[in-house]
């Protein structure tokens, strides 16, 4: 069957855009078919050229209700969700929807308290630190304020997906012929988070889980906040 996934949020600028077609590229990168969907009105669509996803057009709730319908008669396709930012009643929608719901964050206070918000007001999605410091100083400051803030969602929080600026290239009408080795690494290890979360197995290569597998404890991710950072929850 087929999963649909929404990346939503009330806060703007944490890069819900960005990661909707970082996630659809690495899912591409697995093997697996997926549509990063429009919905934020202030935004055009994207050409499919080059991408290995597909992109739809669903900024109308008419719209939005045929995509949606359409992919769920589509065995084994992912849809991707590109929430918007400052819409509470479409994310409620949005919410409805999805099988996966993921909460974006940025390193900063306003984000934090944004997203614990959101998580409380959806209690079933994950929040996902979004372009996360490089810098190891910067990094250990972003990862202890988060521990102070969101320590009571631990399980609930998901490896953080590294600032990269050659991320911008999936936003541009249509993409360059070839994109930097550091960006697909990017997407596959966010695409493979998610897909560890839905229980998809790897298309290209890695097979789902065993039960004994599951109960193992997961490999940390480079930088952890105290006592574990990301959920090895399944969904």
């Amino acid at each position: 069957m087929s999963r649909i996934i929404c990346i939503i949020g009330n806060k703007g600028g944490t890069g819900k855009t960005t990661l909707s077609h970082m996630l659809c590229q690495g899912l591409g990168l697995l093997g697996q078919r997926s549509a990063c969907i429009l919905t934020d009105t202030s935004r055009e669509p994207l050409s499919p050229d080059g991408r290995r996803y597909v992109t739809a057009d669903a900024r109308t709730p008419e719209a939005l209700h045929k995509v949606v319908s359409k992919l769920r008669t589509m065995n084994g396709w992912i849809g991707v969700i590109d929430g918007g930012g400052n819409r509470a009643e479409v994310d409620r929608t949005l919410n409805g929807l999805a099988d996966i719901v993921l909460l974006p964050f940025r390193d900063s206070h306003e984000d934090l308290r944004t997203v614990l918000h959101d998580l409380e007001a959806f209690p079933h999605a994950y929040a996902l630190p979004s372009q996360w410091p490089t810098n190891a100083w910067a990094r250990d400051a972003a990862d202890r304020s988060v521990a102070q803030m969101l320590g009571a969602h631990r399980d609930r929080l998901l490896h953080p997906v590294a600032s990269l600026s050659a991320s911008k290239l999936l936003l541009q009408k249509t993409i360059p012929d070839g994109l930097p080795s550091n960006v697909g690494n990017a997407c596959r290890a966010l695409a493979r988070q998610v897909m560890e979360v839905l229980e998809i197995g790897d298309s290209a290569g890695e097979a789902p889980r065993s039960e004994a597998q599951a109960e193992a404890p997961a490999p940390p991710p480079p930088s952890v906040l105290p006592e574990g950072y990301a959920s090895t929850a399944h969904h």
